[in-house]
């Protein structure tokens, strides 16, 4: 995945204090692009597991989902949890209608926890990120210097 994290688009998190300190890096990490990009990679990576331990699940299913890891319709997606009232539900619908052959399979047998749970742990490597700059953006800035302690 390539991090642009430009500010009000879907590589981006939003928020006043990424905008003043957050690198493109960090806020690619939390963006709505990296999520829903790994919710789909971890739903790909449950459809290869569960095919191995003999479930019915096709090697064309299982390349449907790879093809279009990326293709994500940020408006269906609105649209769709609008409808739903749940994010995860409107995301397996919104994958499904670019897989139509792997729709059934998408999310199957998982919880919400599966993908919000797996995604909040992927985040992890963005200490990497984080710690490199993190003395950098915060040195001598007034907000630190105004921390008791």
């Amino acid at each position: 995945m390539a991090a642009s994290g430009d500010p009000g688009s879907a590589e981006s998190y939003r928020s006043p204090l990424a905008a003043r300190y957050a690198s493109r890096e960090m806020c690619f990490l939390f963006s709505d692009r990296y999520k829903f990009q790994t919710w789909r990679q971890l739903w790909l990576w449950l459809a290869e597991a569960e095919q191995t331990l003999g479930l019915p699940i096709t090697d064309e299913q299982i390349q449907e989902m790879k093809s279009n890891l990326n293709n994500i319709d940020f408006q269906m997606a609105a649209e769709e949890e609008k409808r739903l009232r749940h994010d995860v539900m409107a995301h397996v619908h919104t994958f499904g209608h670019c897989c139509p052959k792997a729709a059934g399979i998408i999310h199957l047998g998982a919880t919400s926890c599966y993908v919000g749970d797996n995604t909040a742990c992927s985040a992890d490597h963005g200490w990497e990120t984080m710690l490199p700059l993190d003395s950098r953006s915060l040195h001598g800035s007034p907000e630190l210097e105004a921390c008791p302690g």
